[in-house]
């Protein structure tokens, strides 16, 4: 079918095209930041079911938030309306869509409830409880790395931890969510994976359901997700995934870089097609970013241009600690761009100062990454309801909500509960029914109630509207008139946040297939009702840059640019300190016309004022993009040739000056080898004599 004449085939540059069209073997699209890479998987989807008469249904795309997928469903069906059939999940969801069908093979219910890392720690709690919770915090990390890294307790351990406990801890810890019937965020692509490793039959039918299949932010993915790819990927299969080695930038949820520099290793006959035109941002932003990440030795390389105005250079300025840094980014907000302008840092405790002080100066702000409507008490309360209708197994969810509010069902009658469910290998709802006679009278007249309420609930889930019985549950469970009596004590709006959580569910279909989606949803997109989104409120963002990704803002003011700070440490690896360049890189790009970076020559870190020295990084800005205030000189006293000691690096000779438009920059060689750029006004470089040579 000829179809040249579709308008969104039109709307794309040459190599978005070629990507478009591309058949045959695996693909890696290496789109640069801000080159139009959601436009070209939808439109690749639309081409397929439009053009090549491909069955939608047989089409998955994978991505890694749910925000991001919605988007990419409603951009192609505004494209070619068929394409509602076509599953777009996040690669968790997509899992549980999968046990939810299978999981039986594994042993495990179809209504399995999901947990969170608040309640893995619980449970966790609750197979050890001699440990406190904070001592165990460290192993559910562990627990979940492992996950990541497709690690069981049998397998050797050693690149989690070196800890003699930690087999000990992750078997108990294994037992217990088997017993509970659940699966935490890792199950979800493990437990898929060893699905489909040890069913041929499943495998192929899933093979032949999904032929072709494509990956977006795929830099984000690790071990367990490529080794499920791997299974989803067979002959007849078309692979094309999507993403940018240079926005690799989290290592520390398991991100394995490696996936997507090796694509072409891992899927023979992969095709590389490049992104590299940027729609985002001007010619001396790109400038910069691609200069600094050109430093990295590890990645598939590209270099981004645009056709947009080369634009202001970037402005680079020193201030003397965290108060003047404030007052700094205040006054550039005096022209009113709020909305238009973020404030970027590397850590969160950084925010209390701009916070502080645009509350001084009344300056609209709004803090993104902390998503609190899921962490508040109400929420979690009906959510541990809903979850123990569905799956009396659940022993997080009946722990939290058996005695609340208060019912008379003391430590001692829980006590027994628990001994009975451990020791018959019974629900948590049987267990409470078979304790009654061992329990003291009120226990056991509170526990009648309470689980003949369960029981009763249970049978009304199929005879009302998913809002309505939601809200008739937690009235009668008494949730409803007990978060009520706390907004009416301290002026908390829990109630409010409750009838926000029927409102969602009302919009589910009715019965225990919509509470199951329902509850499933609300775990694993944390966005769906949290308020997250930038543009929602009015006000300058303050944000970490690690949450910036995939945003962007006219104007943006790299914060905190500090040796120590940023990069976090001054020992850091080699892979490290690329991934922080890499970090820099993601913060760079994220502005559209204005880049401003601080370095504050002290701050006051845990109570004390340090000394600070410039961030390195700042250092590797290139020549000519750097604002040079007006009447402002500099004259090196380390010029080439000059013989210098510096602590960490040694000694070494200056090999190389230049001016960058701010400052004088320097490139030194260390008898080591190594090489390091600094600024020489603000270095802890100290001269040394010429009879040091070597």
């Amino acid at each position: 079918m000829n179809c040249d004449n579709r308008e969104y085939l039109q709307k794309l540059n040459p190599e978005q095209y070629k990507a478009v069209m591309h058949t045959g073997g695996p693909l890696l699209i290496l789109a640069g930041a801000g080159s139009g890479k959601t436009r070209v998987i939808t439109t690749k989807i639309a081409y397929l079911i439009d053009c090549c008469s491909v069955d939608p249904r047989s089409i998955l795309a994978v991505t890694f938030t749910n925000k991001a997928a919605l988007e990419m469903k409603e951009r192609v069906s505004r494209m070619v309306p068929e394409a509602d059939a076509v599953m777009i999940r996040t690669f968790h969801s997509f899992g549980a869509w999968l046990l939810r069908r299978h999981g039986s093979f594994l042993d495990l219910p179809a209504r399995f409830s999901i947990y969170d890392d608040e309640d893995s720690l619980n449970l966790l709690h609750s197979v050890f409880p001699e440990y406190k919770k904070n001592d165990l915090k460290p192993f559910a990390r562990k627990i979940s790395r492992a996950k990541d890294y497709c690690l069981s307790p049998e397998d050797d351990l050693s690149p989690i931890s070196f800890d003699s406990s930690m087999r000990k801890i992750y078997s108990a810890y294994e037992r217990r969510m088997k017993e509970s019937g659940s699966v935490d965020f890792g199950d979800l692509i493990l437990k898929t994976l060893h699905l489909l490793e040890e069913n041929a039959e499943i495998r192929d039918r899933i093979r032949k359901r999904f032929s072709i299949i494509l990956v977006d932010e795929y830099q984000d993915s690790n071990k367990a997700q490529y080794e499920l790819l791997k299974q989803l990927y067979g002959e007849g299969s078309y692979l094309c995934v999507v993403g940018d080695d240079d926005q690799s930038i989290y290592s520390f949820r398991g991100a394995e870089i490696q996936n997507i520099i090796g694509f072409p290793k891992s899927f023979p006959g992969a095709s590389v097609i490049k992104l590299e035109q940027n729609y985002r941002s001007t010619g001396t932003i790109l400038k910069i970013a691609s200069e600094v990440v050109r430093k990295n030795a590890h990645r598939l390389g590209k270099t981004l241009w645009t056709e947009n105005d080369e634009g202001p250079k970037a402005v680079v300025t020193m201030v003397n600690d965290q108060t003047e840094e404030a007052r700094f980014c205040a006054d550039l907000l005096a022209d009113g761009n709020y909305d238009g302008t973020a404030i970027l840092y590397r850590t969160n405790a950084q925010s209390l100062s701009f916070e502080s002080y645009f509350l001084s100066r009344q300056i609209p702000y709004k803090i993104v990454g902390s998503l609190k409507f899921y962490d508040r008490e109400e929420v979690k309360d009906a959510l541990a309801l809903f979850s123990l209708l569905l799956n009396p197994s659940d022993e997080i969810a009946f722990v939290r909500i058996v005695n609340k509010p208060a019912r008379g069902i003391g430590k001692k009658s829980l006590s027994r509960i628990k001994e009975r469910s451990y020791g018959e290998g019974v629900d948590w709802i049987t267990s409470a029914e078979r304790s009654i006679p061992d329990l003291p009278k009120k226990g056991a007249e509170a526990v009648r109630t309470f689980t003949s309420f369960l029981r009763d609930a249970r049978g009304q889930l199929e005879k009302a509207p998913l809002g309505t019985f939601s809200k008739a549950v937690l009235e009668a469970s008494g949730l409803l008139s007990y978060h009520k009596g706390q907004d009416e004590t301290a002026g908390t709006q829990k109630v409010k946040n409750l009838e926000e959580l029927v409102n969602a569910a009302s919009g589910y279909d009715d019965g225990e297939k919509g509470l199951v989606q329902f509850l499933e949803d609300m775990e694993l997109d944390r966005s769906r009702l949290a308020g997250n989104d930038p543009a929602a409120h009015p006000g300058v963002t303050l944000i970490t840059m690690h949450n910036t990704k995939g945003l962007e803002f006219d104007r943006v003011i790299i914060t905190g640019m500090e040796e120590g700070l940023f990069p976090s440490r001054p020992d850091e690896s080699e892979d490290d300190l690329e991934e922080e360049r890499r970090i820099f890189y993601v913060s760079i790009t994220r502005a559209k016309k204005e880049l401003y970076l601080t370095s504050c020559r002290q701050r006051k870190i845990w109570g004390r004022l340090n000394l600070q020295s410039p961030s390195r990084f700042l250092a590797e800005l290139p020549e000519g993009c750097i604002a040079s205030p007006a009447g402002t000189t500099r004259t090196s006293s380390f010029p080439p040739g000059t013989w210098v000691y510096h602590a960490e690096y040694g000694t070494g000779q200056v090999w190389k000056e230049w001016h960058n438009g701010r400052n004088i920059v320097i490139l030194v060689r260390f008898e080591t080898g190594r090489t390091a750029q600094f600024l020489p006004e603000y270095s802890s470089l100290e001269k040394i004599s010429a009879d040091n040579e070597w």
